[in-house]
C-alpha cells in the first residue's frame, strides 16, 4: 500500500510541473563538460546466441566488436544513430546502474528501439520482456545548437 502512495505522490509532482517521463522542464542534463540528452525508447533484451543476432556470428556486433557476457552494451534501432545514439556512445537507462555503450546496431524494421545485452542468459532476457524506459546519452554541446 505504501508504494501505491508513493507512486501516486511522485505522479502529481510530475503533473504539477508539467514533467512527463523523461522530461526534466525541457532541460538538457549537464555534468561538468558533458551534456546529456534524454530520449524515452522501447526497452528489450537480447543474448549473444546466433538465431538472435544472425549469421555474422554469435557474439560480433553490426560494427564487427565482439561481445563477453558481463558487457555493459546497446543495441540501437538505426534511426536513433541520427538523434546522436551512434558507435560507442555512452547511455544511461533508466532503472539500471552503471553506463553502457552503443556497440550494436539493429534491423531496418525497428524504430525509436535499444536492446541490452544480457549475455547468454537467455532466461533474464526473457524476464526483463519489454519496457518503455528513459535513456539519457552523452552527446557533443555543438550538436545540441544543431537540433
Amino acid at each position: 500500500m505504501k508504494i501505491i502512495h508513493s507512486f501516486l505522490l511522485i505522479s502529481l509532482i510530475y503533473i504539477a510541473f508539467g514533467f512527463t517521463s523523461c522530461d526534466f522542464g525541457n532541460k538538457k542534463l549537464k555534468a561538468s563538460d558533458k551534456v546529456w540528452d534524454t530520449l524515452e525508447v522501447s526497452v528489450s533484451a537480447y543474448n549473444s546466441v546466433p538465431y538472435q543476432t544472425g549469421a555474422g556470428g554469435a557474439n560480433i556486433t553490426a560494427w564487427g566488436d565482439t561481445l563477453k557476457p558481463g558487457d555493459k552494451v546497446i543495441a540501437v534501432s538505426r534511426d536513433l544513430l541520427e538523434k546522436g545514439l551512434d558507435y560507442n556512445t555512452p547511455v544511461k537507462i533508466q532503472g539500471f546502474d552503471g553506463v553502457f555503450l552503443v556497440k550494436d546496431k539493429m534491423h531496418y524494421r525497428w524504430k525509436n528501439k535499444i536492446d541490452i545485452y544480457m549475455g547468454e542468459d537467455i532466461q533474464k532476457a526473457r524476464n526483463f520482456g519489454r519496457k518503455k524506459l528513459c535513456v539519457y546519452f552523452e552527446k557533443e554541446p555543438d550538436s545540441l545548437a544543431k537540433n
